[in-house]
């Protein structure tokens, strides 16, 4: 007989539960992967996170390879409850294995697999591969999803225990089974090919993921509370596409930074590594929310914020996509997130203000540009920090928090680096001006070549006359 393993976003060969499980039985495994754009419907990949998953693709089938003799995943497109179940069936396999996800369409659709399984007579077993806590169990002292972060992270340092460490097993006897070609997905562009700077900038894969949180333990940890909020400086670990992807376990990035701030400080929750460890718990808090709101994506959790008239400004909406609003701290972060298909977490609450607050833009639409362009868009992360800018969320940002993009700007790249980077048309301005160019003199303007509204865009909204046209528009809320 055979164990089926199917990978879902557990793309790894350590400290993962359904592979280990699956090995303990001693049967020869056989690897799946479902490409399953059918079940997910309009929360299919992007096309950044595509490009991501070829390479995490490649990475794992080749790890396979080199345990197996040569043997790697399998590989099938369509709705992964029918191919999932006609494989099992026509397999002969004694069980299917997987870890699971917590989407609300996934785990509607698991249900569905897993009572068809076994009324077949197969075993369908699924174990927890992503997350510190289960959902289900994870709730407050009134039996009740946690709604505000602070006590969800007390509660979660306190009771968290993970999991023992799972090596990567030294050899796998995998059984072939017949595979599509991933190049047959199409998962890379080509007509263009705008990928060049997601390749320079990244490693998708289980290695690649050990060797970034490896660089972030050699010494950005320790500096993370002062560092993470500085764009212009290398101050964050980078592993949120590994961690959606599951190249690594949250257990072993919560073992590996604890063990570090021991060996440095003799305290597992020093002040960088537990600011650090807040941040990953607020990635667990965003699955907890979507486990248990579902509408999560597409509805305020406070239901009145759907009550704000947004502006259907597509204008507005398109210079912002492409980083051409004219405030330059948010045109750097969008531009960073168009290269290399991330963004500096500050910067990212930096474009979302501006976006919601400032053109009275629906976040749903910041939402979906994002969930296309970035190489570590995750559906409840996603959503939870979208309407935590908007208010509209649990915890959320107060309604009334509108950030002033100059300001942020100056507080968060004081010497206009970040700014310089992504935005070459402005790096000769003078610092004082780098982030409000429209208050530089005609002389300052003339020696950086810089021509507002011609090299460069002049502000496309007023801040001041924006913040109060968004104030009187959220007043609804409070009716």
């Amino acid at each position: 007989m055979t164990v089926l393993v199917w990978f879902r976003r557990d793309l790894r060969l350590a400290d993962n539960p359904a592979l280990a499980q699956a090995i303990a039985t001693g049967e020869p495994i056989l690897p799946l992967y479902v490409l399953d754009d059918e079940d997910a419907g309009c929360w299919a990949p992007g096309a950044a996170s595509r490009w991501w998953l070829h390479g995490s693709l490649t990475a794992l089938d080749a790890d396979l390879k080199a345990r197996s003799g040569g043997r790697g995943l399998a590989l099938r497109r369509g709705s992964a409850e029918r191919v999932v179940g006609d494989l099992a069936r026509t397999a002969g396999v004694s069980a299917v294995l997987w870890n699971r996800c917590y989407e609300p369409w996934a785990v509607a659709r698991d249900a569905r697999l897993m009572m068809s399984l076994r009324q077949s007579g197969i075993a369908a077993i699924s174990f927890n591969g992503s997350l510190l806590t289960e959902p289900g169990h994870f709730l407050n002292r009134q039996g009740e999803p946690y709604r505000v972060f602070t006590p969800f992270w007390r509660a979660l340092r306190a009771q968290a225990e993970p999991v023992g460490a799972s090596r990567p097993p030294e050899r796998i006897d995998i059984a072939g089974a017949p595979s599509e070609r991933l190049a047959d997905w199409d998962l890379l562009p080509t007509r263009p090919d705008w990928a060049g700077g997601l390749r320079e900038t990244w490693t998708p894969g289980e290695a690649g993921a050990r060797a970034r949180l490896k660089a972030f333990l050699a010494g950005a940890v320790f500096e993370y509370g002062d560092m993470r909020n500085r764009p212009d400086r290398s101050g964050t670990s980078r592993l949120s596409p590994h961690l959606h992807f599951g190249e690594i376990s949250p257990w072993a990035v919560w073992r590996a930074v604890t063990t570090a701030g021991m060996a440095r400080t003799g305290e597992p929750f020093s002040a960088g590594v537990d600011t650090f460890l807040s941040e990953l718990a607020w990635r667990e808090f965003s699955a907890h929310l979507l486990f248990h709101f579902p509408d999560l994506p597409t509805k305020a959790l406070k239901p009145e914020y759907d009550r704000v008239g947004w502006r259907h400004d597509r204008a507005g909406l398109e210079a912002w996509r492409r980083g051409r609003t004219g405030y330059p701290i948010v045109d750097a972060g969008m531009r960073e997130l168009w290269a290399t298909g991330w963004m500096h977490n500050r910067v990212r609450m930096i474009v979302a203000s501006l976006l919601i607050k400032d053109l009275l833009i629906d976040w749903r639409e910041g939402e979906a540009w994002f969930w296309d362009t970035l190489v570590d868009a995750d559906l409840a992360n996603n959503a939870a920090s979208w309407q935590w800018v908007a208010g509209s969320g649990a915890d959320a940002s107060p309604w009334f928090r509108i950030f002033n993009p100059v300001t942020q700007g100056e507080t968060f790249d004081p010497d206009g680096d970040y700014v310089r980077r992504w935005i070459p048309e402005l790096a000769k301005l003078p610092t004082r001006a780098i982030h409000a160019p429209w208050t530089a003199g005609a002389a300052d303007l003339a020696a950086a070549g810089v021509r507002l509204g011609d090299t460069y865009p002049r502000p496309i909204v007023d801040h001041a006359e924006a913040r109060r046209r968004t104030l009187d528009a959220y007043a609804v809320t409070k009716a």
